[in-house]
């Protein structure tokens, strides 16, 4: 046993209540390096009571206080060494968060949900965090209003394939599509796998897999204009100054290989060298231990939308969606809204020029991808520019495309 777990009494420092304070003290020996740490308890005494209750074993007769005291140091000490022997490695950081949180906690279903959206705030994933709590209410929706469960009290015991199938059925009945089912089936799997992974439930109760519990998988259709809409769009008369912005980012998104707009938000005039532009994605920064920059050169298009949209100073971020002094929160919350905001005005530009009424922001990078391919691209070339992990996410950027150039074919049988 590379540890060993003791309650200690720190005698170097009074409180002001004239008594010390009583600690765990934890001692790790791993990879030939010696730790020592100590945690509190929440007891403070003196060192004549801390003799009395804890350093006299043969003493069998304490009563009251006293007896409660060293009911309660026990009942530590066995709580932080059961915590220990259930780790696989000895973790310090992992045995703090176990040792002080409620002895419920290691099978509650909202506390598992808390730990990850914390730790994805910590690192700047807000999306990520937002899907968790998103995930978290609606779980709780359901708990409570068809199972009458408090969120507070649900626990992973409690979550079976009947469970899951039942908050299926409840989703759909609500008008939720199975593309959300699924996304929020995958967040409820991922905290089941943290839970698993930190020995706090038995893989036994997993729900989730062979004949258990199916997540719905759909297939996502990527929305894209055509070479003809595109055109409309691009010619299109725009009725306010709002319009126009719009127009001008989703086409600045488009010329710039489908560039997000989180990464478009987060461009500085120190990316710009010349003639072209270098940013790594945002989305996938985190994903890969392999850092991919993109390189994107600058058109006369693209550089007038800089020149017209871009900070006078030339100083910092080049768009005005964001500033520096934004924290994390600030900037996701302002980068949701300017997609808003984009969104919003698109949709008016569509239904004023007789296209898709659900065009948005984000078919300026599906647009991209089509008609690049369209246009004789590679789809090797089309995944590293829209910085794909494989060529099975390209794929599935040319569903629609590959549906119509197959009729455009079939029609073109007889076109001797």
């Amino acid at each position: 046993m590379a540890y060993n777990i003791s309650i200690y009494h720190e005698t170097r420092r009074v409180k002001e209540n004239g008594k010390f304070s009583v600690k765990i003290r934890v001692y790790n020996k791993h990879d030939n390096k010696k730790t020592v740490r100590y945690f509190t308890t929440g007891i403070d005494l003196t060192e004549k009571e801390f003799e009395t209750i804890w350093l006299n074993p043969e003493n069998k007769n304490l009563r009251g206080t006293n007896k409660e005291i060293e009911l309660k140091l026990r009942a530590i000490e066995k709580r932080a060494n059961d915590e220990a022997q259930a780790m696989s490695v000895f973790d310090f950081s992992k045995f703090e968060t176990k040792l002080f949180r409620k002895s419920t906690d290691k099978n509650n279903i909202k506390y598992y949900f808390n730990l990850a959206i914390e730790k994805n705030k910590n690192i700047d994933k807000i999306g990520t965090a937002e899907s968790y709590r998103y995930t978290l209410n609606s779980l709780a929706n359901f708990s409570e209003l068809i199972n009458k469960c408090n969120i507070e009290k649900l626990t992973f015991n409690e979550i079976t394939v009947e469970w899951l199938k039942a908050y299926e059925k409840f989703m759909i009945n609500k008008g939720k599509s199975y593309t959300t089912i699924g996304i929020y089936t995958r967040t409820l799997r991922a905290v089941f796998n943290n839970a698993i992974e930190q020995n706090d439930i038995s893989n036994d109760i997993y729900p989730f897999g062979k004949n258990k519990y199916k997540i719905p998988r759909t297939k996502k259709v990527k929305k894209a204009l055509n070479s003809i809409q595109l055109k409309a769009l691009y010619e299109s008369k725009v009725e306010n100054n709002k319009e126009e912005e719009a127009k001008d980012f989703w086409f600045f998104s488009y010329a710039c290989n489908g560039m997000n707009l989180k990464d478009i938000a987060l461009l500085k005039y120190s990316d710009i060298d010349d003639n072209k532009f270098k940013y790594y994605r945002a989305k996938t920064f985190d994903k890969s231990s392999e850092k991919t920059e993109i390189t994107i050169y600058l058109t006369d298009f693209t550089a007038k939308i800089i020149e017209k949209y871009g900070n006078e100073n030339k100083n910092g971020f080049v768009f005005n969606i964001i500033s520096k002094e934004d924290d994390i929160n600030t900037q996701y919350k302002k980068i949701k809204n300017f997609n808003r905001y984009i969104n919003d005005h698109i949709k008016r530009i569509a239904k004023a020029n007789n296209l898709p009424l659900d065009c948005s922001f984000y078919w300026a990078r599906h647009s991209f991808a089509t008609n690049s391919i369209r246009k004789g691209v590679t789809m090797e070339f089309i995944s590293e520019a829209l910085n794909h992990s494989d060529l099975n996410v390209t794929k599935n950027y040319f569903a629609g495309f590959e549906d119509e150039a197959k009729k455009e074919f079939a029609d073109s049988l007889l076109d001797f």
